[in-house]
């Protein structure tokens, strides 16, 4: 079945990126949008609109009844979630495929099963994939954490195991927080993700965070597009991705692709897809979970690459085979993205408001800079504070680190806070430079406070 029309259940920068996927392959798109999204740049570039409720996203862009519903109205055939929001959710995908359209992802079964991490964990555990010591069940109790506590060491960490978007995850360093801390983590856990589970396990010391970009198919043919870096983030929500990464060996690479490919058999997934990998100061990777959706720092790797995941994405949906072997995917160069929020630079606080003016530097050779940004825009303080992503590619590390200082000086937005001076501060520090850091480098450099 080939796909004609897509609704695109999302909002902002990536329902852009998807529209122009959509347009190389002839595929009508489909927007919706909510009140406080009325006037958006999006909307614009879409082919049909659909309102789709109020500003709160419970009642819009999570709300599955009135998706459907717009799916039906417009005449879509399939259904791309995106990422955030009901990309990785089960009864999303299962009320797609119910309403005669196909969803853009991996199967709702799949999804249904990732979701919990400890699933995701026994399966690496089944087919030998290294995972960070912890419990590969959700905890019963107090007394449960305090005795892997007194067996392992502090400090240690209490996930969610159906959590996501850096939601559910907090440290524990001494007996005196377990209750509090696994009551707090419980609660938000039943709120968030109608489920209260939750799993331990121990802290790395000075971890950086790897993750692997693949794409199969439906009759099990995989490739791996290449790792990505990950380790600059805030309170797990990534800030600055490369590929390759500063520190991942050739060895190592061929190692983590092949636990991406015995994992992504091992689950029956179709689609793209991310395994996440944290790497110890010792260079042991583990395993930690797979994004079941496009990534957000997605371009990095179609830059390397020169392969549209989003294309592939659509192709695999409409039942196609990979067109590519492993041996046919070439990485070139080094390509590094920084994104930018509408937050205060050094707070990281929220700075929702009007874009009062805009300059983009798309007349930059080798720079790709993916949003939906207008003058007199506003930008609404209900969602997700990402408004742009500016990414560089150099045959060099040093040569795109340069070219995207370059652009990110000549990106100018004025009405609202950015996180644009954060990025210059980031990559012109000396140990970012060198390729010295971990996942704690921001906390390191802007302090507990921020």
């Amino acid at each position: 079945m080939i796909i004609k029309k897509l609704l695109i259940a999302n909002r902002g920068e990536i329902v852009s990126r998807i529209i122009r996927t959509c347009r190389d392959l002839g595929i009508g798109s489909v927007a919706v949008y909510s009140e406080a999204d009325r006037n958006s740049a999006f909307l614009k570039q879409a082919d049909e609109t659909y309102f789709i409720g109020p500003a709160n996203p419970i009642k819009s862009y999570l709300n599955i009844d009135v998706l459907i519903e717009a799916g039906k109205k417009s005449g879509a055939d399939a259904v791309h979630p995106g990422y955030g929001f009901l990309s990785e959710n089960a009864s999303f995908a299962e009320a797609v495929t119910s309403a005669g359209m196909t969803w853009v992802g991996p199967s709702a079964k799949v999804l249904k099963a990732v979701e919990s991490k400890c699933y995701c964990r026994n399966i690496a555990e089944k087919v030998g994939v290294p995972v960070n010591p912890g419990t590969l069940d959700p905890v019963k109790g107090f007394d449960e954490i305090a005795e892997f506590a007194r067996k392992h060491g502090y400090p240690i960490f209490l996930k969610l195991d159906r959590g996501g978007g850096g939601k559910g995850i907090e440290m524990i360093e001494d007996d005196h927080r377990i209750k509090e801390v696994f009551e707090r983590i419980s609660r938000i856990g039943h709120i968030a993700f109608n489920s209260s589970d939750c799993y331990i396990e121990k802290m790395l010391s000075r971890p950086r965070h790897i993750e692997v970009q693949f794409i199969g198919d439906r009759d099990g043919h995989y490739v791996c597009l290449g790792e990505r870096e990950c380790s600059i983030q805030r309170r797990h929500q990534k800030i600055i991705e490369e590929s390759p990464s500063p520190v991942v060996t050739e060895g190592e690479r061929q190692m983590i692709f092949d636990y991406t490919l015995r994992l992504a058999s091992a689950m029956g997934y179709h689609g793209a897809g991310t395994m996440e990998f944290l790497r110890s100061e010792h260079g042991v990777y583990y395993f930690m979970e797979v994004n079941a959706r496009l990534q957000v720092e997605h371009p990095v790797t179609e830059l390397i690459t020169g392969i549209d995941i989003v294309k592939n994405q659509l192709l695999i949906a409409s039942g196609a085979q990979l067109a590519f072997t492993q041996e046919q995917v070439q990485r070139r160069g080094h390509v590094i993205e920084a994104r930018v929020y509408a937050e205060d630079p050094l707070s990281f606080h929220p700075s929702p408001g009007i874009i009062r003016a805009l300059r983009i530097p798309l007349d930059l050779d080798h720079i790709r800079i993916d949003h939906a940004l207008a003058e007199n825009e506003t930008v609404p303080p209900f969602y997700d504070p990402l408004l742009a992503k500016t990414v560089a590619w150099g045959w060099t590390r040093p040569e795109a680190v340069n070219r995207l200082c370059l652009a990110l000086q000549r990106f100018n937005i004025e009405g609202l806070k950015t996180t644009i001076p954060t990025n210059f501060f980031i990559l012109k520090s000396r140990d970012f430079a060198e390729g010295h850091f971990n996942t704690g480098f921001v906390k390191e450099m802007f302090g507990d406070i921020r």
